[in-house]
């Protein structure tokens, strides 16, 4: 993870033109990555992040707070996925949108310049109840690394004034 937010960082090294769109609920074990990487993100002073536990950008807000992006903001999406049990604990990261809710079978806007699905339990026949069992102690732990390869990969990038720049209008996500 830590080459994928440094290659983000070089290109894009003003932490005030990134926003980061945290999917998920906090209402699910699993599917509550997002927001939990979205507030340790907002609570370690990321200026532009939607999706927190307290105001969670769930498959319901997702349309909304894409319209909500100014069109010079550079987007990175981070989801929960379920997966093989062997990727259990891994990230699947690219360059491009995610898809949310599609581990649930909701057809949901491709949104993202950059997307990082987190891989919180295996795939299986009740997707939904995977994730409601997902051990939460382990979302946690994938969180933490995320927002650890974050702050990482940009504080070797500083240098240049964070930019509050109006990146989000949104009264309530």
């Amino acid at each position: 993870m830590e080459q994928f937010f440094d290659a983000i960082a070089e290109r894009h090294s003003h932490p005030g033109s990134i926003v980061f769109i945290c999917i998920g609920s906090d209402r699910s074990t699993g599917d509550s990555f997002g927001p939990l990487v979205g507030t340790m993100l907002q609570e370690g002073g990321w200026p532009n992040v939607i999706g927190t536990l307290e105001k969670p950008c769930d498959a319901h807000a997702v349309e909304q707070a894409a319209q909500a992006i100014h069109k010079d903001a550079i987007v990175i999406a981070v989801d929960a996925c379920l997966g093989k049990p062997g990727s259990v604990g891994r990230f699947i990261a690219s360059e491009g949108p995610i898809e949310p809710g599609k581990a649930i079978g909701r057809r949901l806007p491709a949104i993202g310049h950059y997307s990082v699905a987190g891989v919180v339990n295996a795939n299986g026949p009740k997707a939904y109840w995977m994730l409601q069992t997902t051990s939460l102690y382990h979302v946690l732990q994938m969180a933490k690394e995320i927002v650890s390869a974050i702050d990482l990969a940009w504080s070797k990038h500083e240098g240049k004034p964070i930019n509050q720049s109006n990146l989000l209008q949104i009264p309530n996500v």
